[in-house]
């Protein structure tokens, strides 16, 4: 195996790790989401609205993050 085999061998291993990381990532998220919604008074259409656009920026950050390593 030549080293440029070596390298695409170990960059899509990476490549693989991150993403599993950031579907881990997701899939934390969201259920942290299920339980505050469940605590959540259902009144507070605008702090909901703004909540989950705080929680879809931060898994896109996290996405990015994890996809560059």
């Amino acid at each position: 195996m030549g080293m440029k085999d070596q390298f695409q061998e170990k960059s899509e291993q990476w490549q693989n790790q991150a993403r599993q990381k950031a579907d881990q990532a997701r899939e934390q998220m969201q259920g942290r989401g299920r339980r505050r919604d469940e605590e959540m008074d259902p009144s507070q259409p605008q702090r909901d609205r703004e909540r989950d656009r705080d929680r879809e920026r931060e898994q896109e950050d996290r996405f990015d993050q994890d996809y560059d390593a």
